[in-house]
């Protein structure tokens, strides 16, 4: 659930089937995260507490990767360090912060749902922090969206909440991500070393916060399967996807690619009416539609490279 700026490589069109393939296995491995973070609610872990146990956990996995981008590291001037901090703890620990609060508000396919409205928050930052031009048809769009959160909201047991609040502000984190990726970045740095520092300065930041050893303690002691759901959300829901869904843009455009994450949702779905037998309300569904269509028909219209994470 990660969005960057990527430039992918020209690739023999033989090659795009197995991109397309890593896109799709990278969105259901991100359409897990609601799973795994309800399952550990279960065990008493609060929407902030899921969101250390994935960071932190997966930026201790990536230090693995610290020789390779410390040439890249020590590159980095200092407003590049302050602008990168910012789109990590804006983007990654933000979006993960109240994705999981959604979660635990709304269930899983609601709060996937208010996260991809994401494309209608980015139209406006775009525009305030990128200068880009938004269109007529990029606004038609973003109303669509807005009509699909309503929809969603609509339903037997739904209702207007601080889950919804919620819901939304990981919505716009995630746009945010992006956004101030481009801004920090540009294209000179490789993708990977934008995941990293994302990543990992939150990571370091919530170190510096009690709770942090407080739900280290809590997992401790539990039994094998919570140990199991922590490696879920870190590794299966974030590491994993990114580096399917980094190899993937080197076989096919990113607009392309971006219209089969809309496996992301649709795996929430179907996984929390499954294994957590939450079902939604037919017009809730017709909502969720909406906001998909509206986000293929998005990275169709805008020429700007992203992915998710």
């Amino acid at each position: 659930m990660t969005q960057l700026v990527l430039t992918p490589t020209q690739s023999p069109n033989n090659t795009a089937w197995i991109g397309i393939v890593q896109v799709i296995v990278a969105a259901i491995c991100w359409g897990t995260l609601g799973i795994f973070s309800t399952y550990l609610n279960q065990y008493g872990f609060n929407g902030f507490q899921l969101t250390i146990l994935r960071v932190v956990t997966a930026g201790i996995l990536l230090l693995g990767m610290l020789p390779m981008l410390w040439p890249h590291l020590k590159k980095l001037n200092a407003k590049q360090w302050g602008e990168l901090t910012i789109q990590s703890l804006v983007g990654v620990l933000g979006m993960s912060v109240f994705y999981f609060m959604a979660v635990v508000s709304l269930g899983a396919g609601p709060a996937v749902a208010l996260l991809y409205t994401a494309p209608v928050f980015s139209l406006v930052f775009s525009a305030v922090l990128l200068q880009e031009h938004i269109t007529q048809q990029a606004v038609l769009l973003a109303l669509l969206a807005v009509i699909g959160v309503g929809l969603t909201m609509l339903g037997e047991d739904a209702k207007i909440n601080w889950g919804v609040a919620v819901g939304l502000m990981s919505g716009v984190c995630y746009s945010l991500y992006g956004v101030l990726g481009k801004r920090a970045m540009g294209e000179s740095h490789p993708a990977p070393l934008v995941f990293f520092t994302s990543v990992c300065l939150s990571a370091v930041a919530l170190l510096f916060f009690p709770t942090t050893y407080h739900t280290y303690q809590h997992l401790i002691p539990l039994p094998l399967n919570a140990w199991l759901y922590v490696l879920g959300l870190s590794l299966m829901g974030t590491l994993i996807p990114f580096y399917l869904y980094m190899q993937a843009l080197k076989k096919l455009p990113a607009t392309r690619a971006s219209v089969f994450t809309t496996f992301e949702p649709l795996t929430a779905l179907l996984l929390a009416t499954v294994l957590l037998h939450q079902s939604l309300a037919a017009v809730q569904y017709l909502g969720v539609a909406l906001i998909l269509i509206a986000s293929i028909l998005n990275s169709q219209l805008k020429q700007v490279p992203r992915a998710n994470a």
